[in-house]
């Protein structure tokens, strides 16, 4: 069974091919509404392929560069003591682990 979307073909193969891919199990009724879906997907990106976008200039963001940044700095002093509290084992201002080398 294939479906025509302009030019494209997709086939129930290649749709249990893409379940099989994305690890899922689809019964039959899944398969067919697949199908369907994938196949109006494919129509809407052939759709897309017609647009002339010979003029259009590329882009790398489409959003405005100069969003607000915080300056980069520290806001919470280091406190070796309050950081440690709760450490089960510390010495000399470290946390103190088990040794996992043999």
């Amino acid at each position: 069974m294939a479906t025509e979307t302009g030019g494209n073909k997709i086939t129930l193969e290649q749709v249990r091919h893409i379940a099989l891919l994305a690890r899922l199990e689809l019964t039959g009724d899944e398969e067919q509404r697949m199908l369907g879906d994938l196949a109006e997907m494919l129509e809407y990106v052939d759709k897309l392929n017609q647009l002339d976008t010979g003029n259009v200039e590329p882009t790398a963001q489409v959003g405005d560069i100069g969003a607000a940044m915080r300056d980069d700095g520290v806001t919470n002093p280091a406190a070796p003591d309050a950081i440690l509290a709760n450490a089960p084992a510390a010495r000399e201002q470290m946390f103190k682990v088990p040794k996992i080398i043999e």
